[in-house]
């Protein structure tokens, strides 16, 4: 793994088709959120980009089935998803959308690169065609019967029910989405990227050069579709929504959304560089700069295979991914998150049933981020681990110590004194937490990392019962146990950051701190000094009620699937 200072990083377009739910957010954005607040607290040059894909077929099914545009879907949907990502504390440096003109003609530039330069081909062939919509059916138009599982209704790329990759020939009774009809086969042009060319150049960089540090899943796919051999692929579509390919005469064709849309990490930076007047090159064309993407399990082959191919072929010097990380599934209530079929949990409805407690949701999501497998949220789970772990553990060791000290000191970090043998061995571990957290964190283990994070608040909490200290001043010791007490509370102020800001926010605003850069937190000696004075009390966490849950449940159990 290459040493760099700058940094792009980039999480997956999420479509426009529909709010964002728990399963994108575990999968793809708090782990990015999570690595980038480190990189920043660190000091790196860190530039965040994301934006919304507004292309492709989940569009436009979504509009039929809101009887609207495309165009009115994405600006809905747009503008609803980037305040979710705002509202749970994750700040891009810029989130665009692909409907921009910049990304226009960012993704046309590339494409007719490619056409002048020989590297992609036309080729005719059949396709589904619905002879009463009169139009080409995209995979996600045609429906039937999975032939694994046998389930109705999987869809022409994927069976929902038992996650199966298909393609519509593989379909039992297959029909139209749009009209119900069965569809004909008819023969459309295309032009393809001949990913076959390629093969020995990703066999080297995948299998070779990033052998050892890439992921297992993200490695192990990449080698399954390598080992097989690959094989051109379209990257133009029959479809009236998305971007025109840039002909002098239009034929109704538009950039297939998974060659134009990774291109969106590069028309966003170029946007960001554009508002900031600086130039975007040092952060693309820079081999020293490190080029981290935060995808879903689903898009590897897109981002390892399709995505490398077209940059390798423009040859205009962009850098490859030192890094891409992918998680699993998370599902919900043991059930696969549909967007089509609306099971999941809603980040803008979560907020209006548990306002201003996003870090509750965010612990819980890290804690069961699907980082090896596919994992499960139930609502049960949710509230146990918010009061047993958040309230009883982190909140309850916090809320103890400032008791303690206002009751006791004034609200007055107090001169220790003498400190014992177990002080001292307390405050050496305390210490070391930083850079085991930190290292976590670079590998990307980021539910070990949380786990970390809360073992400060246990030890604080075995510390606290240990020593007695609500004797009071009668008791001698008093002062060193309050003291090496608020080092840890003020650990967990300076650490909470990566993982709960609004509860970070609270601590510092409680404990009077500003955040300290990575470095200062692993050397620092004392993070609240002697006659420091603390400020007023706040309620870190509130306790899920029975009667929240149960709602929840009961909302879940009127969803048809």
């Amino acid at each position: 793994m290459k040493k760099s200072n700058k940094y792009i990083v980039t999480a997956a377009f999420p479509y426009a088709n529909g709010p964002i739910h728990i399963g994108h957010l575990a999968g793809v954005y708090l782990p990015a959120d999570i690595f980038v607040r480190f990189l920043r607290r660190k000091n790196k040059e860190v530039v965040f980009i994301c934006g919304s894909d507004e292309h492709g077929v989940p569009i436009t099914i979504q509009a039929k089935k809101e009887n609207t545009t495309p165009k009115e879907i994405v600006n809905k949907y747009h503008f609803m998803i980037k305040d979710s990502f705002t509202n749970f504390g994750i700040h891009f440096d810029n989130y665009s959308r692909t409907s921009t003109m910049i990304h226009h003609e960012i993704s046309t530039y590339f494409f007719k690169k490619l056409y002048k330069e020989k590297k992609i081909f036309e080729k005719v062939s059949e396709q589904y065609y619905d002879n009463e919509a009169k139009q080409f059916l995209a995979d996600r138009y045609i429906s039937g019967k999975c032939p694994h599982c046998q389930k109705k209704e999987a869809y022409g790329d994927q069976c929902e029910n038992c996650g199966s990759s298909l393609s519509s020939d593989e379909l039992i009774d297959p029909k139209s989405t749009i009209s119900g009809s069965l569809p004909i086969l008819k023969k459309t042009k295309h032009w393809y990227l001949p990913l076959n060319e390629y093969q020995e150049f990703l066999e080297k960089w995948i299998l070779t050069d990033h052998k050892k540090d890439w992921k297992v899943n993200v490695y192990g796919q990449s080698k399954s579709w390598l080992d097989k051999g690959l094989q051109p692929r379209a990257i133009t579509r029959d479809l009236n929504w998305g971007i025109s390919i840039p002909f002098p005469k239009k034929i109704g064709k538009v950039l297939y959304v998974w060659f134009e849309a990774p291109i969106g990490y590069i028309s966003s930076t170029i946007e960001w560089a554009n508002r900031k007047k600086i130039d975007w090159k040092p952060y693309w064309k820079n081999k020293n700069t490190r080029l981290i993407q935060f995808i879903g399990k689903d898009n590897i082959v897109f981002h390892c295979i399709i995505f490398p191919v077209i940059l390798k072929a423009c040859n205009l010097g962009y850098i490859l991914p030192d890094k891409i990380i992918a998680n699993e599934f998370l599902h919900l209530e043991n059930k696969k998150i549909s967007t089509s079929r609306n099971w999941g949990v809603w980040l803008h409805e979560y907020l209006d049933d548990f306002p201003n407690q996003q870090d509750s949701l965010r612990y819980i999501l890290i804690a069961n981020m699907p980082e090896k497998k596919d994992n499960n949220f139930n609502w049960t789970d949710f509230q146990r681990k918010n009061n047993t772990e958040l309230v009883a553990i982190l909140g309850n060791f916090v809320n103890r110590s400032i008791t303690l000290i206002k009751k006791y000191n004034n609200g007055i970090i107090p001169n220790p004194g003498i400190l014992s043998i177990r002080d001292k061995d307390i405050l050496k571990k305390v210490r070391k937490y930083p850079e085991n957290i930190g290292n976590l964190i670079e590998s990307f283990q980021f539910r070990d990392a949380l786990v970390c994070f809360m073992d400060l608040a246990r030890l604080g909490n075995k510390y606290l019962t240990k020593e007695e200290p609500w004797k009071g001043l009668s008791n001698p010791r008093f002062k060193p146990i309050i003291y090496v007490s608020f080092q840890i509370v003020g650990m967990l102020a300076q650490l909470s950051d990566i993982f709960l800001p609004y509860t970070a926010k609270k601590l510092l605003k409680m404990l009077r701190l500003k955040a300290f850069c990575w470095k200062k937190i692993e050397n620092k000696e004392e993070i609240l000094c002697p006659g420091h004075v603390l400020g007023k009390s706040i309620l870190l966490f509130k306790k899920i009620t029975n009667e929240k849950v149960e709602k929840q449940i009961k909302k879940l159990k009127k969803i048809n699937i």
